[in-house]
Parts: structure tokens; C-alpha cells; sequence
């Protein structure tokens, strides 16, 4: 396999306050997944650079953003042509959030503004009966809880797409496009320290909408279940593939 076998998307940048804290997104979710950051290769796809070739024995996580899906903004576009191409390849892909309703907009479906608004904090997700048989979630308990904040949702899923968990607020918490694809409406890299720094940092926004985020700080939990889905995905995708490139190395 080679030497940077995991690529992160980032299509978003958190404030300074945050990264001054916690650092950058790709080092959470490295964190998240156990991978050295040094043998991730990061492409900050909201400033315009330029995504590599879609690989099959590589696996790419695309992050999520402050920026909104149905702005359909440019550099946005050429991430979904990119997720298109890597999907025709059975490339394994993990989107979270942005990066959750960006494969469900690449691949036919559709993002709207939640009609109910936004979802945040420490959210119960519910295993659907069906998720069962899906190998990354049949050993999960049937509840689990997991960080959100998001506005925007995934209103209808691309033909062949499987929901497989959801929460109270928005039906589509886990998605699976197919044998090597998955994705995540909430954040399984996040830690508490970072959901509640989040919640503090948009406290006026929160109030303004009617949260109190007194108590969504206090109901801040430890979400271990929504990360092992995340590190099961990549370290599977990683097994999947190194055979593979090992075989082409002996041939070669």
C-alpha cells in the first residue's frame, strides 16, 4: 500500500480560538481513526487545491465544513465529480456532515435546510433493525450517542443508498452507498472537549434560536461508538486494499 494509504478532504477551517486548543480537523480525525498525520495526505479542498487522482487502494474521509452544500460553490462541485470518480472505482470513502451530504448530493439525492433547524450537542442515534447486517454495526448497541451541529440535511437519498441510523431530529445519521462507502451526519471525531468548546463558541447563536447552552454542555458525552465506526471503516478499507497492492508488488 502506499506510504500515505489515507486521504482527508477538508472542506472547512475552524475558528482560531478552536485550532489554538485542538489543533486542525485532519489531526482530530487522525486521532479518531489511530493514523499518523505524517502518512495522511491532506487536501484543503476549500482553498482550491487540487485533489489527486481517485485510487482504489487508498481511502479518503472528506470532513466537515462551515460552508453549506446547496451553495453548490465551485471548489464544492469539483469535490463531488471527484467523490463520482472515486466511487466508479470502489475507492472506500467516509464522508461526516458536509462531507455526509456531499456524497449524498454527488450521488443523485438531495440537501435542503432542515426544516426543524438545527440539530446540536449529544444526540441519541438509533441503529435501524436493518443495520444489523452490516458488518461495521453489528456489534454497536442499538443506541448510541454521538456530537452533532448541523443545519442543512440530506432530504432524499441517492438511488441504492441505505439509511441505517437515525435520531430524533434527522432521519439519515448513517448512509451506505454501497460495499466501500459510508457516511455520517454526525461527528464521530469529535471528542467532548471539542463538542462543548463548539457549544461555547456559538452560545449567542444558540440562545438566539432558543437552545440553552447551559444544558447542552452538561449533556455532553463521551460518543466511543460513533468513533470505532469511523476507525473500523478506514482500518477495514486499509486491510482491503494492502493485499491487493502487495500482490502487484510481487508481480511487478
Amino acid at each position: 500500500m502506499t506510504d500515505r494509504p489515507l486521504i482527508i478532504l477538508q472542506v472547512g477551517f475552524p475558528s482560531e480560538s478552536i485550532r489554538e486548543v485542538h489543533g486542525d480537523i485532519p489531526s482530530w480525525f487522525c486521532r479518531a481513526i489511530q493514523h499518523p498525520l505524517e502518512k495522511t495526505e491532506v487536501i484543503r479542498v476549500f482553498e482550491g487545491e487540487a485533489l489527486p487522482p481517485p485510487d482504489a487502494n487508498r481511502v479518503a474521509v472528506i470532513t466537515g465544513s462551515w460552508a453549506m452544500v446547496t451553495d453548490r460553490l465551485p471548489w464544492s462541485e469539483a469535490a463531488a465529480g471527484w467523490i463520482r470518480e472515486a466511487m466508479s472505482i470502489g475507492m472506500s470513502l467516509f464522508g461526516v456532515c458536509y462531507g455526509h451530504q456531499l456524497m449524498a448530493h454527488a450521488l443523485g439525492g438531495e440537501v435542503e435546510w432542515h426544516p426543524q433547524g438545527r440539530e446540536v450537542g449529544s444526540q441519541a442515534i438509533q441503529l435501524h433493525p436493518h443495520a444489523s447486517n452490516d458488518v461495521l454495526l453489528s456489534t454497536l448497541p442499538r443506541e448510541f450517542p454521538a456530537h452533532l451541529t448541523h443545519m442543512q440535511t440530506v432530504s432524499r437519498l441517492p438511488e441504492g443508498a441505505l439509511a441505517l441510523a437515525s435520531s430524533a431530529h434527522d432521519q439519515h445519521q448513517i448512509v451506505r452507498y454501497g460495499p466501500n462507502a459510508m457516511s455520517t451526519q454526525f461527528h464521530p471525531e469529535f471528542t467532548p472537549e471539542i463538542a462543548a468548546d463548539m457549544i461555547r463558541q456559538r452560545k449567542t447563536v444558540l440562545t438566539e434560536e432558543g437552545f440553552d447552552p447551559l444544558a447542552l454542555l452538561s449533556g455532553v458525552l463521551p460518543s466511543p461508538e460513533a468513533t470505532e465506526l469511523l476507525r473500523r471503516f478506514v482500518h477495514q478499507a486499509f486491510n482491503r486494499a494492502a493485499p491487493q497492492h502487495e500482490v502487484l508488488a510481487q508481480s511487478a
